[in-house]
């Protein structure tokens, strides 16, 4: 049986991984189109129409959870790459779609791989890629409580107690409700990753916002939080940012 497949995927290096992986130890995957950009990726997915679709979630412009909410159509296997177990998690949590964790492990992906080809025989695994769609789009309860790694161990924290996260030197401080703050031992990189499908925003390389503590946007590109923080808006930011606010 020979599925057809697309990857999508916005980083090069681990497309062309995969690719070889894919290439060496599963024959019968046939590798029809790659996409970095992820709007781009929507159009080639509706015209292909594959069987199988590698997707990864931390993207650009469109993660790969609001890239399947704009398909035609969900008639194919989904198997989520991620760096991140946080999604991987989530994933499974809604609907049980495969995964496989960067950076890829042999074994993984055979899995992986076997368990969407068996679910392509039997022909009655596409209904849960519309359940998890439809999952996607309940509203997120944002007072679930992640836990933060520190030097110390973990933090258990609910994610609305969190107003912003601030880069520092590989580590991120996490500024909380009651003016209060604690330090964790991962980058801000991880936290963008974890907190974006919480309504969090990147606002910089050095800081992730949450929406629902914004004061003020002042037009020299900051904006002001309720708490009082000042926190810079890059230029390339500036439009993403302003387009959750045109009604």
């Amino acid at each position: 049986m020979i599925i057809n497949t697309i990857i999508v995927d916005d980083e090069p290096k681990s497309i062309e991984i995969l690719k070889n992986k894919i290439e060496r130890f599963c024959p019968d995957i046939n590798i029809i189109a790659t996409e970095q950009n992820s709007l781009y990726a929507v159009d080639l997915i509706n015209a292909l129409k594959p069987q199988l679709l590698f997707l990864d979630i931390a993207m650009p412009q469109l993660n790969g959870f609001e890239l399947l909410k704009q398909l035609n159509s969900l008639e194919f296997e989904i198997i989520f790459a991620t760096a991140f177990d946080h999604y991987a998690i989530e994933a499974i949590n809604h609907c049980a779609i495969g995964y496989i964790v960067k950076p890829v492990d042999t074994d993984d992906l055979l899995d992986a791989v076997n368990r969407a080809k068996e679910n392509l025989m039997k022909k009655n695994g596409f209904g849960k890629n519309t359940h998890f769609v439809e999952n996607l789009t309940k509203k997120i309860d944002k007072n679930k409580r992640i836990a933060i790694p520190n030097r110390d161990g973990l933090e258990f924290v609910a994610v609305s107690e969190i107003i912003h996260c601030e880069g520092l030197d590989g580590y991120t401080k996490i500024h909380l409700k009651e003016k209060k703050a604690l330090l964790s031992s991962q980058s801000i990189g991880n936290f963008v990753k974890l907190l974006e499908t919480y309504g969090f925003f990147y606002t910089h390389k050095s800081h992730l916002i949450n929406l629902d503590y914004i004061k003020t946007y002042l037009n020299e590109g900051y904006i002001i939080l309720l708490d009082g923080s000042k926190i810079p808006l890059s230029k390339l930011k500036k439009q993403e940012f302003l387009s959750f606010y045109k009604s």
